[in-house]
């Protein structure tokens, strides 16, 4: 089948929802489907055009004048290209593709992440609505959206093209990392507060923060005024940052919110010793706290609790270890994809059985 992928952009930048569409765009490819993406470009072009995969230059600017120069040229694309399917990935994307449908027989596949995201609301728009993990699927339920349309498709990085194989580093001391976007949902405050009560009882341990983002001065200026400011380390983003994780004693991620973290399969695969707020899709990612440990969000005092138990209790850290690895062949992106492909095939054969039975309905007359 002819599948067309949208989304703002394929920027190598941690951005989860890229990612996972970058993922699917590959495996599509290998199992013999016609892939194209649109967007405004990035680093992936290059592993696109290694696996074959057409990319459409498309500026989705939400501004009016080029969001009316997108309508038209994503129209273009789409005569070109005669998707079978549009699989839109983001808010800009699924509108464009409901408003330019019209006649055209493709269907929509909508791809929800961010769901706590106001703009989620227009993922309405497709004729299945896949959600990235049960936490998700029930808020978007919530929200109004048909559950004959919902699907849940769990993330899987496993195996993805994306993944460069490269050692790990040395860290010093006790380390500790996060892999994080810089913003406050990630909960990288309430890290640095529990690193402060983690320091005093343990003070060899250091903290490194492995991403960018908005408030990143904001978090900087929060490390420098502790006690504790020459043991917290900011690493900038890493397109690699597993080579973080294999070479950490313990993994956080402090999240306030979080649909399905990528990071945490990343980890798991890296076998960390994993402890991580228990929101949204996070139990779904660690097996409900069987592969790592959950504790409740914006506690840094139950943060900190947990990390000085699995770095004080060797036993403890290596069983979580153990566990992180477990059960992983499930989160292969082989999975993602298989899965993916069959609610392609549902939407294709309803259509073909509606026009076959319009047609038959025709010769009656």
């Amino acid at each position: 089948m002819n599948i067309l992928h949208i989304a703002n952009h394929i920027k190598q930048s941690g951005n989860g929802i890229v990612n996972v569409m970058i993922d699917l765009a590959c495996e599509q490819s290998i199992l013999g489907h016609k892939v194209a993406v649109a967007s405004e470009g990035g680093e992936y072009l290059a592993l696109l055009r290694q696996h074959n995969i057409e990319h459409y230059n498309l500026d989705q600017t939400r501004k009016p004048m080029q969001m009316l120069q997108a309508f038209f040229h994503f129209q273009n694309i789409v005569r070109r290209f005669q998707p079978d399917i549009i699989h839109a990935h983001m808010m800009t994307g699924a509108l464009l593709s409901r408003y330019s449908k019209g006649f055209r027989k493709y269907k929509i596949v909508t791809h929800v992440h961010n769901e706590f995201q106001k703009s989620a609301d227009y993922m309405k728009v497709g004729d299945t609505v896949i959600a990235v993990s049960q936490a998700v699927a029930k808020s978007m339920a919530n929200r109004g959206v048909n559950e004959i349309k919902l699907r849940v498709v769990l993330n899987g990085t496993i195996g993805s093209k994306r993944n460069q194989r490269m050692e790990g580093i040395s860290l010093k001391g006790r380390s500790i990392v996060t892999v994080a976007g810089l913003n406050e949902r990630k909960g990288i405050a309430d890290l640095i507060e529990a690193f402060n009560i983690v320091s005093g009882q343990c003070p060899e341990s250091e903290l490194y923060i492995v991403g960018d983002g908005p408030e990143k001065e904001r978090f900087k200026t929060m490390a420098t005024q502790s006690s504790s400011r020459n043991r917290i380390h900011f690493e900038g983003f890493q397109t690699d940052p597993k080579k973080y994780m294999s070479s950490s004693e313990v993994f956080v991620l402090a999240s306030h919110k979080d649909p399905f973290p990528l990071v945490l399969l990343e980890a798991r695969e890296s076998g960390c010793a994993i402890i991580a707020t228990d929101v949204d899709g996070i139990p779904e990612a660690l097996d409900f706290g069987d592969s790592g440990m959950l504790v409740p969000p914006k506690t840094p005092d139950k943060l900190a609790e947990a990390i000085l138990n699995m770095l004080n209790d060797e036993e403890l850290r290596e069983k979580y270890k153990r566990s992180a690895r477990q059960g992983l062949d499930f989160y292969k992106v082989e999975r993602v994809t298989k899965e993916t492909i069959e609610i392609y095939e549902d939407l294709l054969s309803n259509k073909y059985r509606m026009s076959s039975r319009r047609e038959e309905m025709n010769g009656m007359e």
